[in-house]
């Protein structure tokens, strides 16, 4: 026990932690969560020297198949595919350590149904790990995590139960003896070593790629001497999984088979909450530190009954259930938006919007707390969390604002929801299911939760139709899925694999030089030359293999030893062209897409004819498509540079994308960018571009740059040297300490390629400005002549909207020119909100239509009432004192029919009013109005849709006022049926 006495006095962690069940756990023998994870992080780094990394934000970067982080080894996914460019500080990692932040809501992963049910289930939760990318492997993995479970944390060993791959016949793998020796070796007795199946011991990373047999180590609550082990893996609450050793060693291919790894690596996982449980002597992860102040905090702040821990049909009024949805929900909250994934309409924004929801539910209709109380609960997440993520002290201001703004909406939403609910359940007639579709809307375009949906129909007798929801949700999965499959499916014949990346670096292939792609020259004429490239195939890549030729008519990648082409990275897209072989001029390679792969350039290409390894030839870029590439992504960078200059420097890229054709760009905000700041920020960039400033590139040591007063900070993966673009200063000058020169001008770390001055930007326009997200901004720009374009079709569009003005302002007495100006304005508007122009003018020009469509609206009504009252009286002189009015009469439309109809029964008083107007066009409108001392026994609906029926027609209403339409020539037959049905019923 020496030795562990060391390593616990190294670790800083205190003695006396055997915390075993069924006893009290006090604050001197219990540690504290922040204690338990540093523990985990010291032991690993201090004594076992790994190297300390920190968590990855929760939103997946470069996976667009996942929506958040939901295990530890997500941002790792590069050195396991083999694709992390060998420059990057990623490609250097041997020995790593961290506790992750993840979250499993919405996907594959998806525990936000089951949150609050039990007492362990959770969509944020924090991943504790250590991994070895081909380094050590099972015997020290399996060491390493004995020691620190029975001697660090003292846990007892009879406790403990270890389960392995048990072994697939129809796969062809064997048990995995190997694992279960090591554990026999480290004094496991046999009865506590367990073998399972591949669903439960044997892990996977998706359908395709790197995957492996894993351990477990399972904790048993009770204890005291029982043997537990056939309570493993059954579900059991008492004997619960605490650390999952993955041992990657295989790649799963696409026709289902296992490939052995070019290189071996451990991927651990423990959850923390679960750790702290055991630990702390507890048997709910709500019982732990890592919760009791959040639950305190609900407690304080919405009165009523404390939190008992209770469970189903104990938990009476689902209060405790409520205490642990808010309590999980607000942390993944606080989580999600600290890290600029913000409640929103799509992909995990989405599912975070129905987090938001379903906490706030809980809180009114169960805690019965008032608006702004989920929120209020923020400080007690920081309270907890903050001193692992500081970055949700940073922005503890933003993520109560986000949540309360959201809040509101939804309670606007739950208001006009329940009316549609109302609605429909009034048009349902004797059924009693709810429509699917109807709900499928609620929960898709309200963001209204689908068990809410069911509680508020169920009060009223009704049941949802779960089984067409089902359906629904099914069609929509299986569209989501296409469109990804679609994405990924897009230059993946070019991305090489695994294998074939360890095969290039077994084989000693160097890395692709890609280094012409930045050999360019601005001559005194303002023109680009790019310099001529020729190069050498090494290799090309078909099927998933690595092949010296291929024939005619097949499409391939090529790797050669050096590129001028730039592959699709950092938000630019990819470049276009054609290769030739030397001596063979005629015959073009054309070039469909450059991929980035562990530092090798793939260059898809169909092959007109046989193409080999050897063969040299020559490089030729689509110049203009990359010069207005080169254009948009110089832009892009003054973009960012006058959106912090206008809007503050708390303004964050959050995302960028940069095409020939246009760019966008992605960015936080405090609040919405106004029509002046658009402006202004259009100013910023069009002096930067008039000045005509030098842009400067140079590679720098990735830890120099990093020091750079004012950097932009992204979370992304640079090699090192990384690439350092500077406007018109210098990046030696940026670069000197405290250099105040580049928070005067834009300096960011980049790959791609940019103009050599900023003078051929010409121009930039905004054309378009939203927000994602609240919080979130989507800014879509166009530069030189396409800028010229849109600001020339703005000033045409506002001539026609100054000329509109003035006819409408003049006003007219006649309806039909009226009607036709307020058309026009229709027209107009459409237009206006369609067309590309200055993001800034169109703003105001939809003000102006807006106002004039008002203004039209206006005048239509006051003519229709006008014309109305004319016809009211003729009939009122006509129909005098009679309680049953029925006659025909001509209007220009329906809207003005029932306006006579009103205006009838108001100088009218106790009279049932039903009016039909023949049409032009052999349309017959009808409406009607019936006297409230006629009710119940006669409707306007009825009455309307018995005339309507008997002219082929339709109609509905209420029972005071109904209005529908038909065909007849049978004038007086209709008119003969309405007075009957009336007679009917009086």
């Amino acid at each position: 026990m020496a030795a562990a006495s060391h390593v616990r006095g190294l670790l800083r962690v205190p003695l006396g932690w055997r915390c075993g069940p069924r006893r009290a756990c006090s604050v001197a023998a219990c540690p504290p969560a922040g204690q338990v994870r540093q523990a985990f992080l010291r032991f690993f780094q201090e004594q076992h020297g790994h190297r300390l990394v920190p968590s990855a934000p929760v939103r997946p970067r470069g996976d667009p198949g996942l929506l958040f982080v939901n295990a530890g080894m997500n941002q790792f996914k590069p050195i396991f595919l083999g694709t992390a460019h060998p420059r990057s500080e990623l490609a250097q990692y041997q020995r790593v350590v961290n506790s992750q932040k993840c979250v499993r809501a919405g996907g594959k992963h998806n525990d936000l149904d089951d949150v609050g049910r039990d007492v362990y289930h959770h969509t944020f939760f924090e991943m504790l790990g250590n991994w070895s990318f081909g380094d050590y492997f099972k015997e020290e993995a399996c060491g390493m995590a004995w020691e620190l479970l029975t001697q660090i944390y003292e846990i007892p060993k009879d406790h403990l139960y270890i389960t392995y791959f048990g072994g697939d016949a129809s796969l062809g793998l064997s048990p995995d003896e190997e694992s279960r020796d090591i554990w026999l070796s480290l004094g496991v007795p046999p009865s506590h070593v367990l073998p399972f199946p591949l669903r439960e011991n044997f892990w996977e990373m998706g359908e395709t790629g790197p995957c492996g047999p894993c351990t477990e180590i399972h904790y048993d609550h009770v204890g005291g001497g029982r043997h537990a082990a056939a309570l493993v893996n059954r579900d059991n609450p008492d004997v619960v999984e605490i650390w999952n050793l993955v041992f990657m060693q295989y790649s799963r291919e696409a026709d289902g088979s296992l490939r052995p790894l070019p290189q071996h690596h451990v991927d651990t996982g423990m959850g923390l909450e679960r750790l702290v449980t055991v630990l702390q002597s507890k048997r709910s992860n709500y019982d732990t530190d890592l919760f009791t102040p959040i639950l305190d905090a609900i407690h304080k702040g919405c009165g009523g009954p404390g939190y008992q821990g209770l469970v189903g049909e104990a938990d009476v009024g689902s209060v405790n259930m409520a205490y642990r949805v808010v309590a999980d929900h607000v942390r993944t909250l606080s989580v999600c938006i600290a890290d600029g994934v913000y409640p929103g309409m799509s992909g995990a924004e989405l599912v975070l919007r129905r987090i938001l929801r379903r906490a706030v539910r809980f809180c009114s209709e169960v805690l019965h707390a008032p608006p702004g109380f989920l929120a209020s609960l923020v400080p007690a997440v920081v309270e907890v969390l903050g001193d692992a993520y500081p970055e949700l002290r940073k922005n503890t201001d933003q993520i109560m604002n986000i949540i309360n703004d959201n809040e509101a909406a939804f309670l606007s939403s739950l208001l006009r929801g329940r009316r549609i609910i109302d609605r429909t359940l009034q048009q349902m007639g004797p059924s009693k299911l709810f429509p699917a579709e109807v709900a499928w809307s609620l929960y898709g375009n309200l963001g209204f939760p689908l068990d809410l949906i069911g509680l508020m129909i169920e009060e009223k007798g009704i049941q949802l139709d779960w089984a067409a929801l089902d359906q629904l949700a099914q069609e929509d999965a299986k569209r989501k899925a296409r469109t990804q499959q679609a994405e990924q499916l897009e230059g993946s014949g070019v991305r090489l694999d695994v294998h074939s990346l360890a095969q290039l670096q077994r084989d000693g292939v160097p890395a692709t030089d890609d280094s012409p792609k930045y050999a360019y020259t601005l001559g005194q004429d303002g023109r680009y030359g790019f310099s001529p490239c020729q190069a050498t195939v090494l290799m090309l890549y078909k099927d998933q293999s690595l092949q010296k030729e291929v024939g005619a008519g097949q499409r391939c990648g090529v790797l050669l030893d050096r590129t001028s082409f730039y592959a699709e990275q950092g938000g630019q897209a990819h470049d276009r062209g054609y290769l030739v072989r030397l001596g063979q001029q005629d015959v073009l390679f054309p070039v469909e897409s450059v991929q980035l792969s562990g530092g090798y350039v793939s260059h898809e290409v169909t092959a007109p004819e046989t193409l080999q390894a050897g063969d040299r030839v020559q490089l030729f870029v689509d110049e203009a498509q990359r010069l207005a590439c080169m254009v948009n992504h110089t832009a892009t960078h003054l973009l960012s540079f006058a959106l912090r200059r206008v809007l503050g420097d708390q303004t964050e890229q959050r995302g960028s994308h940069v095409t020939a054709e246009q760019l966008r760009f992605d960015f936080s905000t405090q609040a919405p960018v106004t029509t002046q700041q658009l402006q202004e920020v259009e100013g910023v960039i069009q002096e930067v571009v008039d000045q005509n400033e030098i842009v400067y590139m140079t590679e720098v040591p990735l830890a120099l740059a990093s020091g750079i007063q004012g950097l932009r900070t992204m979370d992304e993966v640079y090699p090192d040297p990384v690439r350092v673009v500077s406007v018109g200063v210098p990046v030696e000058s940026a670069l000197m300490p405290n250099s105040q020169a580049a928070m005067q001008t834009s300096v960011e770390l980049c790959c791609g390629t940019h103009l050599l001055q900023t003078g051929a930007v010409q121009d930039l326009t905004i054309t378009s400005e939203r927000q994602l997200v609240k919080g979130i901004s989507r800014i879509i720009a166009v530069t030189g002549e396409q800028a010229k374009q849109a600001r020339e079709v703005g000033q045409s569009l506002a001539k026609e909207v100054d000329s509109l003005s003035a006819r409408v302002k003049q006003g007219s007495s006649s309806l039909p020119e009226v009607q036709s100006l307020s058309k026009e304005v229709g027209h107009l508007t459409e237009e206006v909100s369609s067309t590309a122009m200055p993001q800034w003018q169109r703003r105001e020009l939809q003000a102006v239509l807006k106002a004039l469509q008002r203004a039209a609206n206006t005048a239509i009504r006051k003519l229709e009432i006008s014309q109305a009252a004319e016809k009211a009286q003729g009939l009122l002189e006509k129909h005098s004192k009679q309680p049953v009015i029925i006659d025909t009469i001509p209007a220009d439309s329906l809207s003005i029919l029932m306006k006579v109809v009103n205006q009838l029964c108001d100088k009218s008083p106790g009279a049932s009013v039903l009016l039909l107007s023949p049409q032009a066009s052999g349309e017959v409108l009808c409406a009607c109005q019936v006297s409230k001392s006629a009710l119940p026994t006669f409707s306007a609906a009825d009455w309307a849709l018995a005339v309507c029926t008997h002219m082929g027609g339709n109609a509905g209403g209420s029972g005071i006022v109904a209005k529908g339409s038909g065909n007849t020539k049978d004038l007086q037959g209709a008119l003969t049926a309405a007075l009957e049905f009336a007679r009917s019923r009086l």
